[in-house]
């Protein structure tokens, strides 16, 4: 495993090793790199390991050993037993259904994580991600009113007010048709230039990596190799 003696001030550097499972059927990673490119695709098959990475970098799994370190600084070390709870990580987290509160409307979701942000971390305001995105229009609307492009637009937005350091999308457009991905995507391109974050983008699919002008790894048994 690479060791925590080379530094990278920016970026997401990570070695991870988690297992999973017995020997001859379990799930074993082994993997590590460094994320410094404003958006990293990974792709690979179902099974092969990025939904785990991410989950890794989210703080919802502990590896067995390794380190993370985000713009410098260590979230995990399992050498020193430090490990950084998900909510002090400063990383965002969406998934393909986007998982908006039900009881919210749109302007409440998309709320929700800025106000829990102190007013000196509020690097952006709601209206520039609401003008980015396109969703004026949909404010006053419930979720269950909303067309699957809308939704993944809102949670995106509620995601971004949270102010994360760092964006990690586990296949967001993945239930979409092309149509409803294409406007999504150049939304996504846009990220890192007017928010200044950085995103992971996991994919089954390269064309969508080549419309993001991502860094692309494939992820394969546990492993990542840069392409």
């Amino acid at each position: 495993m690479q060791t925590l003696d080379s530094t990278n001030s920016q970026g997401l550097e990570f070695s991870l090793r988690l297992h999973r499972g017995d020997a001859q059927t379990g799930f074993q990673l082994d993997t590590q790199g460094c994320f410094t490119a404003p958006i990293t695709a990974l792709c690979g098959a179902s099974g092969a390991g990025k939904s785990t990475l991410l989950a890794l970098f989210a703080g919802l799994l502990k590896p067995d050993q390794g380190f993370i370190r985000l713009n410098g600084q260590l979230l995990v070390d399992t050498s020193n037993q430090l490990f950084t709870p998900p909510h002090m990580r400063h990383i965002g987290l969406m998934w393909q259904d986007g998982q908006l509160f039900p009881h919210l409307s749109v302007r409440k979701n998309l709320m929700y994580g800025y106000q829990l942000q102190p007013e000196q971390s509020r690097r952006f305001s709601p209206e520039s991600v609401i003008e980015l995105l396109e969703i004026s229009t949909l404010l006053d609307r419930q979720p269950r009113h909303l067309s699957g492009g809308e939704r993944q637009r809102v949670a995106l937005g509620r995601t971004l007010l949270a102010m994360p350091q760092f964006l990690l999308l586990d296949e967001p457009l993945n239930a979409l048709n092309q149509s409803l991905k294409l406007p999504i995507l150049a939304f996504l391109k846009q990220v890192p230039k007017h928010f200044n974050i950085p995103l992971i983008y996991v994919t089954h699919q390269i064309e969508e990596t080549k419309i993001l002008d991502a860094e692309t790894w494939f992820c394969e048994d546990g492993r990542l190799v840069s392409v």
